[in-house]
This record gives C-alpha cells, structure tokens and sequence, in this order.
C-alpha cells in the first residue's frame, strides 16, 4: 500500500518526523526498529528513525536556520544559549558529541565544557 500524500495521518505526523530528521516510509517497507503507525486499525505508514549522530548534525542545522546564520557567527551569549538547548536534548551523550559541538560554533572543546558548567554551577545555586 502507498500511503496519498493527503492521509490524515501523514499530514499529522510529518512536521514531528522532519524536525526529527527521521523517513517516512509505506507500512510494507517497515524493518525491525522502524515505528509502524495505524489509522482506523490499518497499518499505514512506518518511521524511521535517525542514528544519533545523525540526529546531532539535523538539530545543529535546525539550530542554524531558527537564527539565520551559522552558529559560529553567533555572539557568546546566543552560543551558550545553544549549548544549553542542545544539553536539554541529549546532544553531549553522543559519542563526539562536544567536537561536534564545538566544531560547528567554531570554539573548543574547552569552551563548549566552560558553558556546560557555567550552566550547572548556575542550576545548583
């Protein structure tokens, strides 16, 4: 089955599966760790989800389009600003997660951590 471009079901979904960086396929293309969603009892369409990796490389791209510009262009507050967004959603436990980081705000790595414990020290006082 091929799911119309005009299911309710897709429209729903699509905006949450773009900002996720993930792939919307038929239901019949469905493998083991994609997310099959129903409508009405009927398997319509599956999800499939990015690598994290993956999924640190589309928030950064989401972050830069959300300012207008590459986020090394950023002046030190907007980046720490980043920093913690990019904290709240999990993006420092990915493996390189900080060079990456650091990489596209075109900083180190030291400074990225400088940030990271700015914004602790502030949530512990």
């Amino acid at each position: 089955m091929t799911v119309p471009g005009d299911h309710p079901l897709l429209a729903a979904v699509k905006p949450l599966v773009d900002a996720m960086g993930a792939e919307i396929l038929d239901a019949d293309q469905a493998q083991t760790d994609d997310v099959v969603l129903a409508w009405e009892g009927e398997d319509v369409l599956a999800v499939r989800l990015p690598q994290l990796s993956d999924s640190l490389e589309h928030i950064l791209a989401a972050l830069e389009r959300r300012h207008g510009r590459p986020l090394a262009e950023l002046d030190r507050k907007a980046k720490q600003e980043v920093v913690r967004v990019l904290e709240a959603r999990g993006a420092f436990s990915v493996r390189h997660g900080v060079e990456t980081v650091a990489g596209a705000l075109g900083v180190s790595r030291f400074t990225v951590y400088n940030y990271l414990n700015r914004e602790n020290t502030a949530k512990s006082e």
